[in-house]
């Protein structure tokens, strides 16, 4: 019973993003996300498409939002779960300030790989009007599900929607 109300909130909350007004720039659910710049927290720099070639859960986060740091545990823990060898999950901040997101990062003892969305490019392509927001994205690049609100992403549930939406078996 607990995994049919998961899948369900799981699934109703993707379909809520239609209530959301779009953003400028937002793809939709079913769309490829254009290139982007990743801007790491130390000055490094990538570009989105690099990421491509395995599917990507991306988790778009604020220091100062108190439900996305109280699901960056289990978000470290699903990356540690997965390792990278299933999916890849990253952290997009849309803090003002690096130090605040770094220091956020660092209470939080995150080994995933987090970026500081400047211009807030990424924000508007995601469409995160609100936060947290966590996206599902496919080896090519293709928005599958747009989860709003915060989850424990590690719970048995979590992983096998996670499973079911990316098709693979961890």
């Amino acid at each position: 019973m607990t995994r049919v109300l998961f899948l369900y909130v799981f699934c109703m909350s993707a379909l809520a993003t239609g209530a959301f007004a779009k953003m400028p720039g937002e793809v939709d659910e079913g769309g490829v996300l254009r290139e982007a710049p990743l801007y790491g927290f130390s000055g490094d720099y990538r570009k989105l498409s690099e990421l491509r070639g395995r599917p990507l859960i991306i988790n778009v986060w604020a220091s100062w939002c108190g439900p996305c740091r109280d699901e960056m545990a289990s978000l470290e823990r699903l990356h540690k779960k997965s390792g990278g060898k299933h999916f890849n999950v990253i952290g997009i901040s849309v803090d003002d300030y690096v130090e605040k997101a770094s220091t956020a990062v660092k209470e939080s003892r995150l080994s995933f790989r987090n970026f500081l969305d400047h211009q807030l490019i990424l924000e508007h392509m995601l469409g995160a009007d609100t936060i947290p927001l966590t996206v599902l994205v496919d080896a090519k690049g293709r928005v599958l599900v747009k989860v709003r609100g915060t989850r424990q992403w590690d719970t048995p549930d979590a992983l096998q929607a996670i499973q079911d939406v990316f098709k693979i078996r961890m």
